[in-house]
């Protein structure tokens, strides 16, 4: 009797032991995992964010060392070096100049294959005139349109931009730097001041749209003499930049221009550029420039310059920031 019950004592206890192996066994296979994990999958949605965020502006060593890798796999040749020959090389169905492109338009009216005369009406939500279709508007400057992005990257590393940064740029025309902020930032993050009709017509009916930044909403407004006050009061911005454009204007509506944007600039961390030359400044003389942005609440911090990727340039810029009390 007293080892059947020995014998029945140690089969519960296997049972027993069975039982809860079992238990550990499921829990450790159908335990919330942190792809069910509302938490985990917050943590890492953060992380992404914020690996987002900290994506380089800038071009690396590496990456231009993968880009000839790749020109070199594909065995493409060194570029041209005369009209004629650079000519030689065009291809396509109908390989078009700008200049003949744009009478395409102006004679045919657009470029339809629309067949039958009443199908062939207007089937465009926002016409775009014919200079800024072949980007003529792209020539106005003194560099080539590549060297927007040189300006975005030097200015953008400069201050360490985040996407949830505000920036204002005095002088925007045809958003040749502006197109790449607008990119990079949040909607309705990037402000810009514009006197010029064409400029504006060529980056609020071409550029915006052809880009497909129409959803960034930035803020771009015509004015001139350095009114700000359409921006509203509440904004602070991260930085505040103006290309070739002081040395445009007369000193005098420069150092008002400053004043009032003294207190829209982020305390001690904000920064304004300006390149070429400091003129307005200069003139006054260094010991009088600097009581005057003094007692603006500014100050100059220095004298930088930045390369070109695609050629052979480079551009001098100005920095200043608040000044603490």
């Amino acid at each position: 009797m007293a080892a059947l019950n020995s014998r029945g004592n140690s089969v519960r206890a296997l049972l027993t032991l069975a039982a809860a192996a079992a238990l550990i066994l499921f829990f450790f296979v159908f335990s919330p995992s942190s792809c069910n994990n509302p938490t985990a999958n917050i943590h890492r949605s953060s992380e992404y964010s914020h690996q987002q965020q900290q994506q380089p502006i800038s071009a690396s060593v590496e990456d231009v060392r993968w880009l000839k890798s790749q020109l070199e796999m594909n065995r493409i040749p060194d570029p041209p070096t005369t009209r004629e020959a650079w000519h030689s090389l065009r291809k396509g169905i109908n390989p078009r100049t700008r200049a003949q492109q744009l009478d395409d338009f102006v004679r045919f009216k657009g470029i339809s294959h629309y067949e039958d005369p009443i199908e062939a009406g207007n089937h465009t939500m926002l016409p775009c005139p014919g200079e800024l279709l072949v980007e003529e508007h792209h020539s106005n400057y003194g560099e080539p349109w590549a060297g927007g992005r040189d300006v975005f990257e030097f200015l953008a590393s400069s201050v360490r931009l985040h996407p949830d940064a505000h920036v204002l740029e005095i002088g925007c025309g045809t958003l040749r730097v502006g197109l790449h902020f607008i990119r990079y930032l949040n909607p309705e993050r990037f402000h810009c001041l514009e006197r010029d009709d064409l400029s504006l017509m060529a980056a609020l009916r071409y550029e915006l749209p052809s880009q497909g930044l129409l959803q960034k909403r930035p803020l771009i407004v015509k004015g001139e003499d350095m009114d700000f006050s359409r921006f509203g009061s509440g904004v602070v911005y991260d930085l505040i930049y103006a290309s070739a454009v002081f040395l445009h204007m007369p000193d005098e509506l420069v150092w008002v221009g400053l004043e009032r944007l003294a207190t829209r600039l982020k305390p001690y961390e904000g920064r304004i550029f300006a390149s070429h030359n400091i003129k307005f400044c200069s003139r006054l003389g260094g010991e009088e420039c600097t009581k005057r942005l003094s007692s603006l609440g500014l100050e100059y911090v220095r004298k930088r310059t930045h390369d070109s990727l695609l050629f052979n340039h480079y551009e001098i810029w100005f920095e200043f920031k608040r000044s603490k009390p």
